[in-house]
C-alpha cells in the first residue's frame, strides 16, 4: 500500500504507541479542526500516559484536496482503494503503527480528547473501548430524531439480545481498540455495518469491552453526511441476523417444531381414544404441523450449519452442549440417522397401504399415519443433505468439527477465548 507521508514524520523512525485513524472522503472543511483535535488528544494521552501518537487520515478517493491538506496539517495519509467507510477504517488500522488504534470520523463530530479515557482503559486490560454518545451527551441537531430515539436504541438493544455485548451506544463512531484484538477480529465489513462487525466478533470472541462517555457535536460540513439511516439501518440489522444463526435459524425453528409436536400428540391421543369429546385439530391442521415440522427440523439444521460455519472461521467458539457431543458430529452420523428415518418412513407407508388395501380402498380416517411417514422422509432426506452441507462448510471433512493435534478446532478456540 501506497503512503502519502508528511516530512515529519519521515524523521521518526520509532513506532507511535498510539494512531488516530480517520475516515476520509472529501472533508477538506472538517480537517484541519479533526487532525488539530487529534493532536490536542495526543498530546494529553502522552501527557497522562507516557504514550506516543500518530494521525492517520484513511483517504478513501477524495477529489476536494483532502490529501494534500491531510499532508500539510502534519498527518499521514493513506490511500484506500476499496470503497466504504468500513474499508477505509480496515486500511488506516492496517497502515496505522500503534499498538493501540483509535478511529473516529473527519467531520468535527466527535472530539478526540475523549478518547484519552479510552486508551487508559486499553492500559487496564480491555480490549475494545467504545464511546457512549447516550452517556457524553448530544448536542442539539447533531443527531436527526429519527437515529436518536428509534434507530440507535433499536439496533443497539437486538445487538444486546443477540450477543449480550453489554454496550449502551453500539455505533458511537468514536473507540479504541489493541492492535492484536483488532487483527484477531478478521473485520471485512466495507460500509457502515463495519460498526456492528467490531463489537458482535469482538462479544463472540470473549475480548473485554468498556465504555466511557463521548460528546457528539453537529458536524462542520456545509453537504448532506455519507450516513444514510434506512439504507445503513438495514444493512446493520442485516447483518446482526447473519451473525445471529440461534436467533435467526434456532428459535423459528424450536418454536415450529414444538408447536408442530403438540398439534400431533394431542391427534395422537384422540385417535388412541386417551382423550374423548371433540377433537381441536382435524386433518387441516395434521398437515400443518407436519409442515411445521418439516420447516423446523430444516431450520435447526441451518442453525447447526452457520454456527459450525463460524467455529470454522475462527469468530465463533462452539457452543459448550455442542462440545459434549463433538465425536457424533459427523457426515457417517447425518447419514445413518437419515438413512434410519427413510427406513421407518418406508415402513410406515407399507404399512399404511397394507391398511388401505385391507379395508377396500377405501379413504383413511384419519390422515395422520400419511403425514407421519412423510414427515419421516422429509426429515431423513433433509438430515442427509444436510450432512453434507456440514461437511462441506467443514473443509470436505467428515468431521464436522475437525481435529488437530488431538484437540478440536473448536475447544482450541474455546481456550483462546477463555
Amino acid at each position: 500500500m501506497k503512503l502519502l507521508r508528511s516530512s515529519a514524520f519521515d524523521e521518526l523512525d520509532a513506532a507511535p504507541d498510539v494512531s488516530i485513524v480517520m475516515p476520509c472522503l472529501n472533508e477538506v472543511q472538517s480537517l484541519p479542526h479533526c487532525i488539530e483535535n487529534a493532536r490536542a488528544a495526543l498530546d494529553e494521552i502522552q501527557l497522562h500516559y507516557g504514550l506516543s501518537g500518530e494521525v492517520v487520515i484513511a483517504d478513501n478517493g477524495s477529489t476536494d484536496g483532502s490529501q494534500q491538506l491531510g499532508l500539510s496539517c502534519g498527518a499521514r495519509v493513506v490511500p484506500i482503494s476499496r470503497k466504504g467507510y468500513g474499508a477505509a477504517i480496515i486500511g488506516g488500522f492496517e497502515a496505522a503503527r500503534g499498538r493501540f488504534l483509535v478511529m473516529g470520523d473527519a467531520d468535527g463530530s466527535y472530539d478526540f480528547t475523549d478518547s484519552v479515557k479510552m486508551i487508559g482503559k486499553l492500559l487496564d486490560g480491555a480490549d475494545l473501548c467504545m464511546g457512549s454518545r447516550f452517556k457524553g451527551g448530544i448536542a442539539p441537531g447533531a443527531m436527526p430524531w429519527k437515529n436518536r430515539y428509534i434507530g440507535n436504541p433499536m439496533l443497539t438493544g437486538i445487538l444486546n439480545l443477540f450477543f449480550r455485548c453489554g454496550v449502551s451506544d453500539a455505533h458511537c463512531g468514536l473507540r479504541a481498540i489493541r492492535r492484536e484484538a483488532c487483527a484477531d477480529l478478521h473485520l471485512q465489513g466495507a460500509g457502515m455495518e463495519f460498526a456492528s462487525e467490531m463489537v458482535i466478533k469482538a462479544s463472540m470472541k470473549r475480548l473485554r469491552i468498556d465504555e466511557v462517555p463521548a460528546t457528539l457535536s453537529p458536524d462542520l460540513r456545509n453537504r448532506p453526511p455519507h450516513l444514510r439511516p434506512w439504507r445503513d439501518g438495514w444493512r446493520h440489522l442485516r447483518f446482526l441476523l447473519m451473525f445471529s444463526p440461534t436467533w435467526v435459524f434456532g428459535v423459528p425453528a424450536l418454536a415450529a417444531m414444538a408447536l408442530a409436536m403438540a398439534i400431533l400428540f394431542n391427534i395422537a391421543l384422540h385417535r388412541t381414544g386417551v382423550l374423548t369429546g371433540a377433537a381441536a385439530f382435524g386433518a387441516s391442521w395434521t398437515i400443518v404441523a407436519g409442515f411445521l415440522l418439516t420447516v423446523g427440523h430444516l431450520a435447526a439444521l441451518m442453525a447447526l450449519a452457520a454456527h459450525l460455519y463460524g467455529v470454522k472461521r475462527g469468530y465463533r467458539s462452539l457452543r459448550p452442549a455442542l462440545y459434549k457431543v463433538t465425536p457424533l458430529l459427523t457426515l457417517e452420523h447425518a447419514l445413518l440417522t437419515g438413512s434410519a428415518l427413510l427406513i421407518a418412513s418406508i415402513f410406515a407407508f407399507g404399512y399404511t397401504g397394507w391398511r388401505w388395501a385391507a379395508n377396500g380402498f377405501d379413504a383413511p380416517p384419519s390422515v395422520l399415519p400419511v403425514t407421519v411417514a412423510a414427515v419421516a422422509a422429509a426429515l431423513g432426506l433433509q438430515t442427509i443433505f444436510g450432512g453434507f452441507l456440514m461437511a462441506i462448510i467443514s473443509g470436505h471433512d467428515s468431521r464436522f468439527v475437525s481435529e488437530r493435534g488431538g484437540a478440536t478446532e473448536a475447544a482450541i478456540s474455546m481456550r483462546n477465548a477463555a
